[in-house]
C-alpha cells in the first residue's frame, strides 16, 4: 500500500529542498522524523509537516500499522517562478526571481521487490 501527500507552491527553492529530501528517502518514519527534528535547514520544518500529513493519511484513511511505514519516495519539482522587479541606480531596474517548489511524499508499508 502506498500513501502520498503534496505540497504545492512552497516558496523555496527546489535544489535546497532536495538536499533534506535525500537525506530522509528510504528511511523509516521515526528515523526520517528524527532527522526532520534536528535539522537546521529552514525546509526541514516543512518537511516534517507533510510527513506528519502523510502518517495522518496512511492511519486515518487506510489503517496502516505506523511502525511498518517508510519513506518509499520523496521528490521536490520546480514550480513557477515569482518575478519582481527593483528600482536600481540611473533608473534601472533588477529582476528577482523567487523560486517555488512541488513536494511529494509517498509511503509505503512494502519492501522493495
Amino acid at each position: 500500500m502506498e500513501v502520498s501527500a503534496k505540497l504545492k507552491f512552497t516558496r523555496m527553492s527546489p535544489q535546497k529542498c532536495r538536499l533534506v529530501c535525500d537525506q530522509i528517502r528510504g528511511l523509516p518514519i521515526e528515523r526520517a522524523l528524527d532527522i526532520l527534528k534536528f535539522s537546521r535547514k529552514r525546509v526541514a520544518v516543512v518537511l516534517k509537516k507533510l510527513l506528519d500529513s502523510a502518517i495522518a493519511n496512511a492511519e486515518h484513511n487506510y489503517g496502516a500499522d505506523i511502525d511498518e511505514l517508510k519513506v518509499a519516495k520523496i521528490y521536490a519539482d520546480q514550480g513557477p517562478t515569482y518575478k519582481r522587479m527593483q528600482a536600481q541606480a540611473k533608473g534601472r531596474g533588477t529582476q528577482i526571481l523567487k523560486p517555488t517548489c512541488h513536494i511529494t511524499v509517498i509511503l509505503s508499508d512494502q519492501e522493495k521487490a
